[in-house]
């Protein structure tokens, strides 16, 4: 939340000072719930996706793979947001809303919302939701692929099958966190009204009035770090399940 901390310091400190290690885990329950059915739905959709895109696109495909990897990451990031949309809410609502005036339990904070505003109060943030994460997971995606694809081609030239799963997996590891750096840039505007929006109920033009074009970008050094790392280990977490089903690892020849 903009101007509500000075600075990363700050914020450690202030949270510390007043609520101690549990200030630092407020809202892990929705957390864990929104974001496990997301990455469920945005990576398992993301295959059906690509495999409808690739029977569609025929011969064509290798022409058009990179249009195939956007419209096939847009269409899973569609669905997962709608699974992840109330517990976003509900987790927001937890970490910024002013102490002692909502729940700190994340099973009564959605009863909560869901008794007082129905569905709409835990959906009244899809559309920026959806403004943050299609785009994020666009660049997530592509660019995952085709720094994958680079590595491939510059660096680890030879055939991929020829590399060891822990070359490959490394690979992962590095495009992961490079894709990640774009995520987090592409998203933190949109991530900043989201945050705004669910404690204030303001509409983008009315935020954007109140913090400004510097104020969407606050704290973009801190998202780049947590989603660079956070976007690393989703890849490699997928991967590592694909190896152990005998698949191959994403990406490359």
């Amino acid at each position: 939340m903009p101007g509500l901390y000075s600075g990363v310091g700050d914020g450690f400190k202030t949270i510390n000072a007043a609520e101690g290690f549990k200030g630092f885990t407020l809202g892990w329950l929705p957390t864990l719930v929104g974001y496990s059915a997301q990455g469920f739905g945005k990576f398992g959709f993301y295959e059906i996706f690509k495999d409808v895109y690739r029977n569609a696109a025929g011969k064509d495909e290798p022409k058009y793979r990179t249009v195939g990897f956007a419209v096939s990451s847009a269409c899973a990031e569609f669905i997962a947001d709608i699974l992840l949309c109330p517990w976003e809410a509900v987790k927001v609502r937890m970490q910024t809303a002013e102490p002692g005036s909502f729940t700190k339990s994340g099973v009564k904070g959605f009863q909560t919302i869901l008794a007082n505003e129905g569905s709409a109060g835990l959906y009244k943030g899809i559309k920026p939701l959806w403004a943050r994460q299609i785009p994020y997971t666009i660049v997530k995606f592509v660019a995952f692929e085709k720094i994958v694809q680079a590595f491939y081609t510059n660096v680890f030239t030879k055939e991929k099958s020829s590399y060891g799963k822990g070359t490959q997996m490394m690979i992962t590891f590095a495009s992961g966190y490079l894709a990640g750096i774009f995520c987090a840039i592409v998203s933190h505007p949109a991530d900043t009204c989201v945050s705004i929006m669910n404690k204030t109920g303001q509409s983008v033009g009315e935020i954007y009035a109140d913090i400004g074009f510097n104020g969407l970008w606050k704290g973009l050094g801190t998202r780049i770090f947590m989603i660079g790392t956070l976007t690393c280990l989703q890849w490699v977490i997928y991967d590592s399940f694909k190896v152990s089903m005998g698949l191959q690892t994403t990406g490359g020849k």
